[in-house]
């Protein structure tokens, strides 16, 4: 009886919160540009302002789709070769399901029309190759595709060859789509990392670290305990976002036309 009464008076005690995630290093996200290269100029303009008041050497995580829809894709693979080359920072280049788009159109003509559906024809156009008159001849695509092979510049080719899938910092994983919740990550591969939706932005938890992404535009940043989602649609919107982390902290960036 009495064990009954002190059970029924005691207050339980609450679950203690797990620690919050952490990052040993100072690092920017930046979300899918999509051929903005006036977007990235001023997203790179206000991490370097950033980071000089914070005076630490920076990692700039950039998480996919540069190209495609926006009107300079070109001058967006050029300009995150110069960032490799700046002495002030250090960048790792993730990749999209759009540069992944274009590649397989590099190769083999077939995948021209579908690429463009979702907007090859940009990029084309920002390499100065035109777009076949007739979308159905495969002969014409063949064409179109030797044209844009001659067109891009090897270093383009090169950048766009060395892209990872993945990147892992401490607490936290860098893709461009996301994960699937219901694997290890291990187990995954380019047709998640590069494609995932539903699944992943449903799930509260994907995997055991925070997942930095983009892909799935959202009408503002997705800043929760085990997602951090950072595609505002720049192309459409005019608004680039990224993410600044370090330690515990977080801070969401913005830059508009």
């Amino acid at each position: 009886m009495l064990a009954a009464l002190k059970s029924l008076f005691s207050t339980s005690k609450p679950k203690p919160e797990p620690p919050a995630s952490r990052i040993g290093r100072l690092v920017y996200a930046i979300g899918d540009i999509h051929g903005r290269l006036d977007l990235f100029e001023r997203m790179i303009e206000q991490v370097r302002n950033d980071e000089m008041a914070r005076a630490e050497r920076p990692l700039i995580v950039l998480l996919g789709d540069y190209v495609d829809r926006g009107p300079d894709s070109a001058g967006v693979l050029s300009r995150i070769m110069r960032l490799q080359d700046e002495a002030w920072c250090d960048v790792e280049v993730l990749l999209g399901n759009h540069e992944e788009a274009l590649l397989k159109f590099l190769y083999t003509a077939q995948h021209g029309p579908a690429w463009v559906d979702y907007g090859g024809g940009s990029t084309l156009g920002s390499y100065g190759v035109a777009l076949p008159v007739s979308r159905t001849d495969p002969a014409q695509w063949e064409e179109t595709r030797k044209a844009f092979a001659e067109a891009l510049p090897d270093d383009h080719l090169s950048l766009l060859k060395s892209m990872k899938y993945l990147l892992k910092v401490d607490d936290y994983v860098f893709v461009h789509a996301g994960v699937r919740p219901d694997l290890p990550l291990e187990e995954q591969g380019a047709e998640t990392f590069l494609w995932v939706r539903g699944a992943f932005m449903a799930s509260e938890k994907a995997c055991d670290y925070v997942v930095v992404h983009g892909h799935t535009p959202e009408d503002e940043p997705a800043d929760k305990r085990w997602r951090i989602g950072i595609d505002s649609g720049a192309y459409a919107t005019g608004v680039l976002t990224a993410v600044r982390l370090r330690d515990v902290s977080r801070r969401i960036m913005q830059v508009r036309l």
